[in-house]
């Protein structure tokens, strides 16, 4: 093989290398954020508050809140009773893509890039307590590829911060995006809390 054609060809290697993490970190930054729940109707909203699950007829349920969301004209209102209507003692809400998608539907999202779940709430007495906060977990036919979690959290009547952290996790395939559960032990008087800027980053 010609000795210039052999140089040009290691020197192309070489210059892939070396550029190899400058491509990587450029396809990292591609991720530039992925709204849950931003505002009622608004057009980054990509999941649905479809998946009661527990004493779901204890839930009382408002994505259309005016009353001092964290930004925009609207948050969400959480209303759990702690009746155990259903006799399960506990309830939650999925957030999920396609609708009532349990895992049995195709139509999870891409999140590869996202380094972490944000979310704004706060209760409205204080103290609430919240179980778990989750994304991901949604087990089927179509599962979710990962899942990460945190929780317990007792909320104040300010709003606050809360983040998930997703890294090195597996994100290709997520149709759960977001979830809260709490129970009647940890509110046996049930309580009201409120959810705003829902969002991996």
């Amino acid at each position: 093989m010609n000795k210039r054609i052999v140089l040009t060809v290691l020197s192309l290697a070489i210059i892939g290398t070396m550029l190899m993490p400058v491509i990587v970190k450029a396809q990292e930054k591609q991720f530039s954020g992925f709204g849950v729940y931003i505002d009622r109707g608004d057009k980054k909203n990509h999941y649905v508050g479809s998946g009661w699950m527990g004493d779901y007829g204890d839930i009382k349920f408002s994505e259309s809140e005016k009353e001092n969301p964290h930004s925009g004209k609207t948050c969400i209102k959480i209303i759990y009773t702690a009746e155990g209507k259903q006799g399960a003692n506990w309830a939650g809400i999925y957030w999920q893509w396609p609708p009532n998608n349990w895992g049995e539907k195709k139509g999870g999202f891409d999140l590869t890039g996202a380094k972490k779940l944000t979310f704004w709430a706060r209760g409205a007495k204080g103290k609430e307590q919240i179980v778990e906060f989750k994304m991901g977990g949604l087990t089927g036919t179509f599962s979710d590829s990962d899942s990460a979690s945190i929780g317990p959290v007792e909320l104040t009547t300010e709003w606050q911060q809360f983040s998930i952290d997703l890294t090195d996790l597996d994100l290709s395939y997520i149709s759960g995006g977001f979830c809260w559960v709490t129970n009647s032990m940890a509110n046996p008087e049930g309580c009201t809390f409120y959810l705003d800027d829902i969002q991996y980053e």
